[in-house]
């Protein structure tokens, strides 16, 4: 279970780490690039990604399913930091759904 949550703790770390980005905005950087490009960018990204998810999965194909999954995660991290928002709103809005 350990393992787990550190896995799970690593979201955070990413976030932290892309509101770096986005404060610090160094050139040549990924996220730079879509912080600058604005919201409309970064929800097409969102949208790409889940389209690309929802092929893998119904592809059969696990590894690309788990490779496009891992980019839709990044790019709604970026969304949410882009809005203001973090990864644990998230969690408590389902927390407060589990209830």
């Amino acid at each position: 279970m350990e393992n787990n949550q550190s896995n799970i703790q690593f979201l955070t770390y990413l976030q932290d780490f892309i509101e770096k980005r986005k404060k610090e905005m160094p050139e040549g950087s990924y996220t730079t690039s879509l912080f600058k490009e604005g919201t409309r960018k970064i929800t097409q990204k969102v949208g790409e990604e889940a389209i690309e998810t929802i092929i893998g999965a119904m592809a059969n194909d696990d590894e690309n399913f788990i490779y496009e999954a891992g980019d839709l995660l990044y790019h709604l991290i970026v969304l949410l930091t882009h809005k203001g928002y973090r990864i644990e709103d998230v969690v408590s809005e389902l927390q407060k759904r589990h209830s």
